[in-house]
């Protein structure tokens, strides 16, 4: 009898297990985004300044639940992006289902927003008391990452919890090796949120090609 798992459910072990993921440390591993990156313009960068004060703004008025996070933040980010137009895609709350090799198990779930071609994802977590952590959304966008089809290419994630953003990549494989960005915080000084425009804009390069 076929045994299915829901993705929210997943944890890291599991991975682990049946899929062989591995976290890697060496930051060479994340090349594609250390290198080359286009400067974003001023415009964006003014538009990038409004969405920060606007969610500042939110933490007066708690909690940030996840429809929120997505009105305030991460739809500005992507519209700002341009990733409404084509060739770019998003789909709300893509629903996906993964095979565990030589189980009768079937993963199910339902991403947020998935952009570009099933090899960038796109999550977001929301955020209900002082103490949560972007960890507990790690697991499961590696289990959508997972379900990519492009073996012979990298895959790569997004989390957003409204306060803070990290960049996941994972390759395919036999063994799957996964790293991860460190994280972009809203509250810090400046605006990280350059930093993530930017970096998503390298990877839309990357898989559009």
């Amino acid at each position: 009898m076929t045994q299915t798992i829901q993705a929210k459910d997943i944890e890291l072990r599991y991975l682990i297990d049946n899929f062989g993921i591995q976290l890697v440390l060496d930051d060479s591993f994340l090349y594609e985004w250390q290198e080359d990156l286009s400067e974003i313009n001023d415009l964006d960068k003014q538009l990038l300044d409004k969405v920060k004060t606007g969610y500042l703004n939110l933490l007066n008025y708690p909690p940030l639940l996840e429809d929120v996070v997505r009105m305030a933040v991460v739809d500005p980010l992507l519209f700002i992006g341009d990733f409404y137009l084509a060739p770019f895609y998003v789909k709300s709350e893509e629903s996906i289902d993964i095979t565990v090799p030589d189980e009768d198990v079937i993963i199910k779930g339902r991403i947020d927003t998935l952009v570009l071609k099933e090899q960038l994802w796109v999550m977001i977590i929301e955020s209900k008391r002082a103490s949560f952590s972007i960890e507990e959304g790690l697991a499961q966008i590696l289990a959508y990452m997972l379900e990519n089809p492009y073996t012979d290419k990298s895959s790569f994630g997004m989390i957003a919890t409204g306060s803070e953003f990290i960049f996941v990549k994972l390759v395919k494989g036999n063994l799957s090796p996964y790293a991860l960005s460190k994280g972009f915080l809203m509250r810090n000084s400046g605006n990280e949120l350059y930093d993530v425009l930017t970096i998503l804009k390298c990877l839309t390069k990357l898989v559009s090609a």
